[in-house]
């Protein structure tokens, strides 16, 4: 193994400027690298807002550390394209310096938030926003440099649909914590709470209320009812449309939605299995990436593809969440709402497709299957 580290350092670690040409090995090895290094970032944290709702927090919990080792894999990659400047171009260079530069601000900036106020019990904090902004750029710089350097073929598309999943995950993640706290009531409610004391005493304390149900809904359900389906319908509708047409294959948004939604009903059981607590799957993602899909066959103008797709996605979203409420479980939510996610998420795919279709956006966007 130190054999081929040295002839890997000897072979290509020499200064170059971004998108210098880069054999096809090479860039299969690093995206390679990238895929390995996000999936650890991702099972961390999938562990780590398990961890949440049982114990108390530890800067050196193993959720943590498996995420450090994913964040390290990526950093040290980012470096890589910055030295030598193969497997990246100028653009998604800065896109992974600028994702991993947030990320790696926000880690410290999470630290010193819960030194100075403890239990953080909600997902949605200034420095956990950073966290999942950082992830995002850095992801974005990835998914243009594999667009630009992975070779053609199925390992290209099935590339584009794990990092497009990847993206779907941490968008996604916040809204976690509603999904976990559901379940964490519903199980307070049963008479078997599945968080540890320890933690129910701190949560109700830094509350300054006994330990009981109110300490225990409010720790879980500490965020307003219209959040859960509006951020969750709007970005997770925004990054299928964008994954369905970097990817540009028919029923892409739905194999991203799909994949994402059979990870969360991989994990729930293994979760379970090692006594940690269950959450709410949203199951009706797989819905809402089939209708982006079907909207993307019609042959309609893009302001009526739009319109269409925002209420395609709100209904199926809001009666998705109706019906896993009456059938399964799924986080409260406030349904009038329904009206403000139809209206933000039309505005922000008609704004989008109206900028990449200006001439000076339009060659790029059609290098990256946007139009």
């Amino acid at each position: 193994m130190i054999q081929g580290v040295r002839q890997f350092r000897d072979q290509y670690w020499e200064r170059g400027e971004p998108g210098r040409e880069t054999p096809r090995r090479l860039v299969e090895q690093l995206y390679v690298l990238w895929l390995a290094g996000l999936l650890l970032k991702m099972l961390g944290s999938s562990w780590d807002v398990a961890w949440h709702f049982k114990w108390l927090r530890d800067d050196l919990a193993p959720p943590h550390l498996i995420n450090t080792a994913g964040s390290v894999i990526v950093v040290a990659l980012t470096l890589f394209h910055t030295y030598t400047g193969y497997g990246a171009d100028r653009a998604s260079l800065r896109l992974m310096q600028w994702g991993c530069g947030i990320f790696l601000v926000a880690l410290p900036i999470d630290v010193i938030n819960h030194r100075i106020n403890g239990l953080d019990i909600t997902s949605w904090s200034g420095s956990h926003a950073l966290l999942y902004l950082g992830t995002a750029i850095m992801l974005a710089g990835a998914i243009r440099g594999w667009l630009k350097y992975f070779p053609e073929g199925r390992a290209r598309t099935f590339g584009l649909v794990a990092l497009w999943f990847f993206f779907l995950e941490n968008i996604w993640f916040p809204n976690q914590h509603q999904e976990y706290g559901v379940r964490a009531l519903q199980a307070w409610d049963a008479g078997s709470p599945e968080a540890e004391p320890i933690l129910l005493k701190f949560a109700a304390d830094q509350l300054g209320i006994a330990v009981g149900r109110e300490s225990t809904a409010r720790f879980a359900l500490p965020i307003a009812d219209w959040v859960y389906p509006l951020w969750g319908l709007v970005a997770a509708g925004l990054v299928l449309v964008i994954a369905r047409r970097t990817i540009n294959k028919p029923w892409a948004a739905t194999a991203v939605a799909g994949g994402y939604v059979a990870y969360r009903c991989l994990v729930w059981p293994i979760l379970q299995g090692i006594d940690f607590p269950a959450s709410a799957v949203p199951l009706f993602l797989v819905l809402v990436g089939l209708v982006i899909d079907v909207v993307h066959l019609l042959k309609v103008s893009v302001p009526v593809a739009a319109l269409l797709g925002s209420a395609a996605v709100t209904t199926v979203g809001y009666v998705g969440i109706w019906t896993q409420q009456e059938y399964l479980l799924a986080p409260p939510i406030y349904f009038p709402s329904a009206a403000a996610t139809f209206v933000l998420l039309a505005v922000l795919w008609t704004v989008g497709d109206l900028l990449i279709h200006r001439p000076e956006v339009k060659t790029v966007a059609a290098r990256l299957h946007l139009v």
